[in-house]
């Protein structure tokens, strides 16, 4: 197996396992929502996407709100 169609199934299996995640990490949420870490950084920065920071500084979405 090459390592090219290797990293396409992880891929895959990524995405699946993100799809059942109720609470999404900033990364992931980018991910998720095919949004860019900056896009996203600016939407946070404006309250224009519901997130939460539970210790004041790691940015977590509901998925329930995206």
């Amino acid at each position: 197996m090459t390592n090219e169609l290797m990293e396409k199934r992880l891929e895959k299996i990524e995405n699946l396992l993100l799809g059942q995640k109720d609470v999404f990490t900033f990364e992931e949420c980018c991910r998720y929502t095919g949004i860019s870490k900056t896009y996203m950084y600016k939407l946070t920065c404006t309250n224009r996407i519901p997130h939460f920071k539970p210790h004041g500084k790691t940015i977590y979405f509901s998925k329930e709100e995206i």
